[in-house]
């Protein structure tokens, strides 16, 4: 019995015998190639989300600022029922208009509705403008002394203000409140800020509303307007724009009232800008130019978005260091609903 066992033991033995060093190695290597496969495409994948969801951040963030930007931008040079209806008894030699700016500036908070700080060469944001919008409070109660407010108006933040100018005191009809839209620093990145003032405080506080916004520009579209010069006399009342023109160029030399007559006649605004998302977010790493006022091309110098400025800005041209990540460009027009004169 044990001599017939035999055989039997030795079969075993040849069954669950183990794999050579080489049936080892060559399997090992084919796994490895596996693995590396599977996390390669799962890399892929989590780059290709990551774009995506960045350029989808990016275009929400756009539509956002637009419509802000526009939303106040419709409520410049609005005047209470009240002044909209009456005549002064003796205008004010020179009020500040409701719509202005600065170009390639910053926001000084000192006193933002007339003066700007220039930007640092280097600094995320430079060559960006300042673009101020001002408009009055509505009356809930029209053609009284009440001081209620409807709250329609809204400043760039959201708030709405509680009372209206008293119709009744001096200097009423040229009380207004001001939204101030630049760009600045937030958190290490350049964003898109709302300057305004809070009631509160009694001082000028900057907010920002939109991050990632590194171009903000400018234009003025205008009627009768030539750079630095003042208005024909007896010029028509403003009615399309015939030119875009920069902040700067609005201002005439030595002639205050002449600049400030240039600035009501503003009829639409001409917005561009770039927006940038977190870094790690493009597909590749290469130079890339942008033109937040559009890519046409001007009719004198043919260069690529010059058509609406005249003459050079640097800002209409935006080439940023190679950063790895995802930029947008974006541009929009506002036509103003509300006259801007006096």
């Amino acid at each position: 019995m044990i001599a017939s066992s035999l055989p039997a033991f030795s079969s075993s033995r040849r069954a669950v015998r183990g794999l050579t060093l080489v049936e080892l190695l060559v399997g090992m290597a084919v796994g490895l190639v596996v693995v590396l496969a599977a996390v390669s495409a799962l890399s892929v994948a989590q780059r290709g989300f990551t774009t995506v969801d960045a350029a989808s951040q990016l275009r929400d963030n756009g539509r956002f600022a637009a419509d802000m930007i526009q939303r106040i931008g419709v409520q410049a040079g609005y005047k209470d029922v009240f002044f909209a209806a009456t005549r002064p008894k003796s205008a004010a030699s020179n009020p500040a208009p409701s719509v202005m700016g600065f170009n390639n500036a910053k926001v000084d908070l000192s006193d933002p509705l007339a003066a700007s700080s220039e930007w640092p060469s280097r600094e995320a944001g430079a060559g960006s403008d300042v673009l101020i919008l001002r408009y009055q409070v509505a009356q809930t109660f029209a053609l009284t002394a009440d001081t209620g407010a409807d709250k329609s108006m809204i400043d760039c933040a959201g708030n709405a203000p509680s009372t209206a100018p008293n119709i009744n005191e001096a200097g009423a009809r040229y009380t207004r409140m001001a939204s101030i839209f630049s760009v600045g620093q937030s958190q290490g990145e350049p964003s898109l800020l709302c300057t305004y003032y809070d009631t509160a405080t009694s001082a000028w506080n900057s907010t920002p509303i939109v991050q990632g916004v590194e171009n903000f520009q400018v234009l003025y579209g205008v009627d009768g307007v030539a750079a630095g010069q003042a208005p024909a006399k007896n010029a028509a009342v403003p009615d399309v724009p015939n030119a875009y023109l920069r902040a700067d160029q609005m201002h005439v030399d030595g002639d205050a009232a002449a600049t400030l007559a240039n600035w009501r006649r503003v009829r639409s605004l001409r917005i561009g800008m770039v927006l940038r998302s977190a870094k790690g977010a493009a597909q590749d790493v290469e130079t890339q130019t942008f033109h937040p006022l559009g890519v046409a091309k001007g009719s004198d110098k043919g260069q690529r978005g010059s058509a609406f400025a005249v003459g050079d800005d640097a800002g209409t041209t935006f080439q940023p260091t190679p950063d790895g990540r995802l930029r947008q460009a974006m541009t929009f027009t506002i036509h103003l609903r509300n006259d801007q004169g006096l």
